[in-house]
């Protein structure tokens, strides 16, 4: 069996009413004749959309077969005697060109009980922003379950919301429970567990273009949003050159910035973890003792668990990568 290697896989394209054209135009994907590409599922483990290599000898395999054959030298070890052969991430650029609805994840346990599946806890990067472009996350003051259900009933939730303006650089971490929606004018990076149970809380009262409003879940998403109210809700961070700086950090998930102006190496030797690399700006050679890979802006590439170090060589000025594991 030949070694494992940096692998790329096929964007799965999603046609959305709420999507515009960023996907291709921003990030130079091809969608083909989707009249709205809302987003680009870039690594997905979802039953029914699973990630097709596009790259190398394995090319054409799923990475549930990749998962399957090679186990811990693909995912880790321990993240194979946790997930089995179900890829636990789910990364996608999401291009809103409308305001999406106002919706909640359950967590692990309530999504376990409910549907059989994992919860889903996820967070943003944001890559570009026009003017003005707000998301929302989390409450702008302290609510219980009365005042919450009395807002939405009198269709007065968004009174209670926090709406922050965004621009490009801005994360936001969005733990299972957290109310939140992505903005009109927005394109993103989300890493999130793999999973896709959604709540709708609220969508404007808009009309599906047969004329229905969209089927809300207040009686599930009740008993999973967090009321809690927290003092803010953007991830502050500094960034440094050629240093990994942590965005987010949590059991499901770790995800870095990397800006790149050098030639870097990378010891992932102790990590026991696949780490995936997802082209934010710039061009990067990425090369290993089993071969090398050209990175481009809107790229998305794994690297297996077996492959312990790794060389980055920016090709143009400066490189800017999220850097993604288990951890």
């Amino acid at each position: 069996m030949e070694g494992l290697y940096p692998l790329k896989f096929t964007p799965i394209y999603k046609d959305k009413i709420w999507g515009g054209d960023k996907i291709r135009s921003i990030l130079n994907k091809d969608y083909g004749n989707l009249p709205n590409c809302g987003e680009s599922w870039e690594l997905s483990g979802v039953e029914g959309n699973i990630s097709i290599v596009s790259n190398g000898y394995l090319a054409g395999n799923t990475l549930e077969e990749l998962v399957e054959i090679y186990m811990g030298d693909l995912v880790g070890d321990k993240t194979y005697e946790k997930y089995g052969i179900e890829f636990p991430l789910l990364i996608k650029f999401i291009d809103a060109n409308d305001d999406l609805s106002i919706q909640v994840h359950p967590d692990d346990e309530m999504s376990a009980a409910r549907h059989n599946a994992f919860g889903k806890t996820e967070m943003w990067y944001v890559m570009q922003a026009d003017k003005g472009a707000k998301l929302q996350s989390g409450f702008n003051t302290q609510v219980d379950r009365d005042i919450y259900l009395k807002k939405l009933e009198d269709a007065e939730l968004t009174d209670i919301l926090n709406f922050e303006e965004v621009k490009a650089g801005d994360v936001f971490f969005i733990p299972a429970g957290r109310v939140h929606a992505i903005g009109k004018g927005i394109l993103l990076a989300e890493i999130q567990q793999t999973s896709d149970v959604t709540y709708r809380i609220y969508d404007y009262d808009r009309r599906d273009d047969k004329g229905n409003l969209r089927e809300l879940h207040t009686e599930l998403a009740l008993d999973a949003i967090d009321f809690t109210l927290f003092p803010e809700y953007k991830t502050n961070y500094e960034s440094k050159i050629n240093e990994s700086v942590e965005l987010a950090s949590c059991p499901y998930f770790t995800t870095n910035v990397l800006d790149i102006n050098s030639v870097i190496e990378k010891d992932y030797n102790k990590l026991d973890s696949f780490v995936i690399y997802i082209c934010l700006d710039g061009e990067l050679v990425l090369e290993t003792e089993s071969g090398s890979e050209t990175i481009l802006k809107g790229d998305t590439i794994l690297l297996p668990a077996s492959i312990e170090s790794v060389l980055l060589k920016p090709v143009s000025a400066s490189v800017k990568l999220l850097e993604v594991y288990i951890g």
